[in-house]
This record gives C-alpha cells, structure tokens and sequence, in this order.
C-alpha cells in the first residue's frame, strides 16, 4: 500500500475525469467505485469515490459536492523524455476545454493543474554553467508548451 496517495475533490464528475485520465495515460487503471448510501452527503447510488492509478501511483477520486475547487498551488508534473511526448500530453490534458497557461503549465476541462516538463528543460536549468542555465530559463520563460528544440538552441547560445 502506497503511503500517502493524493485525493481529488470533483464537484459530481470524478468517474469522467478518471475515465478522461484513463484514455490519456495508457499505463493507467480504475479501481472499484464506491457509491454513496441511503442519507448519504450525496444521492444515494450515485459515485462517491473512484480510485485509480497512474503510472504505478495510486490516487483517488471523490464527487463531494462544489464546496472546493481546483487551483494553481498543486499541480501534477508529468516527465516527458521526447517533445513527440510533451505534444501528445499537451494537446490530450488540454482538450476538450482545458486553458494553457506558460511554461508548461495547462488546467484540464476538470480544473485540475498539469505541467508538462521534459526532463531536459530540468538538466538543462540546473546546469553547472550559470549563463547557460539563466538562457535556457528566460527561453522557457516565453513558451507556453514547452519546445525541446528552442531550449537547445538557448542552451547552446
């Protein structure tokens, strides 16, 4: 059992987002759905929670109602190796009425925030070379998908 698992606060869409969650990252899969009860805080047979893992990490879904909504301050990275990877996952997270935001930032149709991040841009920010890293930062700086080329070309000078 995983030690700490994060938990998702859905409005009464949780099960559609997994199923969302689902059809984008192929390493996934849907636990069993539990249901709220008769004098339940929801109706009564309707989806209380839906647990779900992603990449080996466990998480769960819950429909509680629109007391808290999404927000910026958590957000989930995902590692990207390759920028065919980076598009894929932007365009998916993004679809269907998610907002892009810069530097790889991107809110789902959910609300719930993504970043999109080659792993490169990281080795690349950190970089011993102190000019080089402050290059690639003020590159990253002005994209909104990140684009592994344009962070060569700025690491490179």
């Amino acid at each position: 059992m995983q030690k700490i698992t994060p938990f998702l606060w859905f409005n009464d869409n949780a099960e559609e987002a997994v199923r969302f969650y689902l059809s984008i990252f192929k390493q996934g899969k849907l636990g069993r759905i539990t249901r709220y009860g008769e004098n339940a805080p929801g109706p009564a047979g309707s989806v209380m929670t839906v647990p779900f893992k992603l990449f080996g990490q466990d998480f769960v879904a819950l429909n509680g109602g629109p007391v808290f909504q999404f927000n910026e301050s958590i957000s989930f990275v995902v590692n990207c190796t390759t920028q065919r990877e980076v598009d894929t996952y932007w365009r998916k997270l993004a679809a269907g009425g998610g907002r892009t935001s810069q530097c790889g930032w991107l809110k789902d149709k959910f609300g719930v925030s993504w970043q999109i991040v080659p792993v490169r841009l990281i080795e690349l920010v950190s970089s011993k070379d102190a000019a080089q890293a402050g290059r690639v930062m003020q590159a990253m700086l002005t994209m909104t998908k990140i684009d592994l080329k344009r962070l060569e070309k700025a690491a490179k000078g």
